[in-house]
């Protein structure tokens, strides 16, 4: 019997592969956050928003989500991420929501732009929207 054997550049291939799947896997598994220098950044996988805290129209918690059509994005399980457009007014929505049984951190900024937000911890997900309105607050007294 005559075994060949694989090139090792085929090794390195297929490793390189399961590593890349890996770590796009768990930069999709939730939400990362960062409220620095007056903006709130948010990513998830492929999806980044960079909102300065200082053009956010409106915050509150909402129960659902409205109906809307995905531009793109997915679904799986309790999670809903990606690009939507909302039913009624045909504009962007950016959803990145965890969980969907939980409330949700709804965004309205540049008039227009909608941003749903919820993290997997219902706690986590309070303490960033009061510390949002707080900051919005603290921008509002600030004399220009």
């Amino acid at each position: 019997m005559n075994k060949k054997k694989r090139h090792w550049l085929w090794n390195v291939l297929i490793v390189l592969t399961l590593i890349v799947c890996i770590l796009a896997f768990v930069e999709h598994s939730k939400n990362w956050h960062k409220i620095e220098d007056g903006k709130l950044k948010i990513l998830s996988g492929i999806y980044y928003q960079a909102i300065p805290i200082s053009e956010i129209d409106s915050i509150k918690l909402v129960d659902k989500l409205p109906e809307m059509e995905r531009s793109n994005g997915f679904s799986w399980m309790a999670k809903e991420k990606g690009v939507f457009k909302d039913s009624l007014t045909q504009t962007k929505v950016y959803v990145f929501v965890d969980d969907l049984r939980q409330q949700k951190i709804r965004l309205v900024h540049g008039d227009s732009l909608k941003i749903f937000l919820n993290f997997n911890d219902s706690l986590q997900t309070q303490k960033v929207y009061h510390r949002l309105n707080e900051e919005l607050l603290a921008n509002l007294k600030q004399p220009n």
